[in-house]
């Protein structure tokens, strides 16, 4: 537990002493994000800090972690995904570059033994007959595009909530502390050391991206909070899994996932791109209802806190318990969406705006 404690303060620390130093590299080599019409920021801003907590969380693992193939698996990995964010950030990549990249890092974590190979039923015990049980679902090949699209697909739904200040550093946070739990309760004591080490670093660099930020963290770390953190979870849930255990890294991570889904049927309802950029995720319906840049993102904070128990809570309850929690928040989210205009708000900018940056996907 010390050993724990020590890894989470020099993850902590090391943010606080590095991020200064990317900032100045940022303005050097260019990596740099200007304000346009829809974005929320109105000045030149750095946009690299994703370079800092990754440094800090590599170095913590290095030093305090033990260093098995899945742990390897994901450090590799999430260099290649920090490093395709580093070049996004300098020059800018196309979504097809940027995809194909992001593939190539999932199945480098694959190669290495990090993927769900099996899916068992939660209902057995209720369907078991005379005539008729089903244990589960074994996925054979399919657990490599399984698995590469639960990564992809949570890398993508943190970036696309990087809209804001410290809103993506404080849901990771939370998604990290909360996968920690759960880890701890389920006995996966490695994954309970890199989420709480992740979540330090995390938060280490929240002090300077916090409102009013003074660095962003770009895609380098947007993208490597969200591969990092859908890896864990599978890491978290074993070689097999229950569908309710697959859905509670969706609970945890439901902000973002729920809002990139939304999106997409958005543009689809409208007849837009699914990569063309809008000013209608969640953050900005709040802050066009009136809220604070600072109050938008304690809301959604405060959101994804209660999901975050939600999942917490679903792994002591019964499956008809559970499914019943996930039914009631699912009408929830909808209602909520709906209400806020998320769903079908018409899309008015042009057809050519670039796709998804810091500070305004």
């Amino acid at each position: 537990m010390e050993k724990l404690v020590v890894a989470i303060v020099v993850a902590f620390l090391l943010p606080l002493f590095l991020t200064p130093l990317v900032k100045k590299l940022a303005f050097k080599v260019g990596a740099i994000d200007a304000p346009n019409k829809r974005k929320v920021h109105y000045r030149i801003m750095p946009r690299l800090g994703g370079l800092a907590i990754y440094a800090a969380f590599i170095a913590a693992v290095l030093v305090f972690a033990p260093l098995t193939k899945p742990i390897l698996g994901l450090l590799a990995g999430a260099t290649l995904i920090m490093l395709l964010g580093v070049v996004d950030d300098i020059k800018g990549l196309s979504p097809r570059i940027k995809l194909l990249g992001q593939i190539g890092a999932a199945l480098v974590v694959v190669s290495f033994g990090v993927d769900v190979v099996y899916i068992t039923n939660p209902f057995q015990g209720m369907m078991d007959s005379g005539v008729f049980s089903f244990a589960g679902i074994s996925l054979g090949l399919l657990s490599i595009p399984f698995t590469v699209f639960w990564i992809i697909g949570i890398t993508n739904a943190v970036n696309l909530i990087d809209g804001l200040d410290g809103l993506a550093a404080g849901m990771a946070i939370i998604a990290a502390v909360t996968l920690a739990v759960i880890a701890w309760t389920e006995g996966h004591m490695a994954v309970v050391y890199l989420s709480l080490i992740l979540a330090g670093a995390t938060l280490g660099f929240l002090k300077y991206n916090f409102h009013p930020a003074k660095i962003f963290m770009g895609d380098s770390g947007s993208m490597f909070l969200g591969f990092t953190l859908a890896t864990l979870a599978i890491m978290g849930l074993g070689k097999s899994a229950t569908i309710i255990s697959l859905l509670i890294p969706i609970l945890i991570l439901g902000v973002p996932i729920f809002d990139t889904a939304f999106a997409i049927v958005r543009r689809y309802l409208n007849a837009k791109p699914i990569f063309q950029a809008d000013k209608e995720h969640l953050h900005h319906r709040l802050l066009a209802l009136g809220l604070s840049h600072k109050q938008t993102v304690l809301v959604i904070y405060g959101l994804n806190f209660v999901l975050a128990a939600s999942a917490v809570l679903l792994t002591q309850l019964t499956t008809a318990q559970g499914m019943m929690i996930l039914t009631m928040l699912s009408v929830a989210g909808i209602l909520g969406a709906e209400r806020l205009g998320i769903v079908g708000t018409k899309i008015s900018l042009p057809q050519d705006e670039e796709t998804f940056h810091q500070s305004g996907k």
